[in-house]
């Protein structure tokens, strides 16, 4: 029971800073603030599950507190999916495949880069 109180608060604090990202103003129809939010999520899951995996003492709940609560709480990919769809759907095929192949390929090097990190501080 208690790992849901941990999800719970990692979630809402995840939340509030997605929030905050989505306050930057940015003068584009380009989807760029989902993009930077999937990408910098992407980094903070990679670093999660690189430190958590590489033989560190980190806690079940710390885990669920930061990889299942602040990421789940703060990544888009429903809002990217969206997104993506709608700029395909009007016709913006290009705009919508580079969304798409830059969202994925990023997000990628993101998980990349975050167990590298890890593994630089152990």
């Amino acid at each position: 029971m208690l790992g849901f109180l941990f999800v719970a608060l990692g979630g809402a604090l995840g939340a509030v800073c997605r929030y905050a990202v989505s306050l930057i103003p940015v003068r584009t129809s380009f989807p760029v603030l989902t993009l930077l939010t999937n990408i910098l999520g992407a980094v903070l899951i990679g670093f999660i599950a690189g430190a958590a995996g590489g033989g560190e003492d980190v806690s079940p709940n710390t885990v669920l507190f930061w990889k299942t609560g602040v990421c789940g709480g703060f990544t888009t990919f429903s809002t990217f999916s969206l997104e993506a769809y709608t700029l395909l759907e009007n016709k913006s095929y290009l705009a919508g495949g580079v969304y798409i192949a830059l969202s994925c390929a990023c997000c990628i090097l993101g998980i990349f880069c975050g167990k590298k990190l890890a593994g630089l501080l152990r």
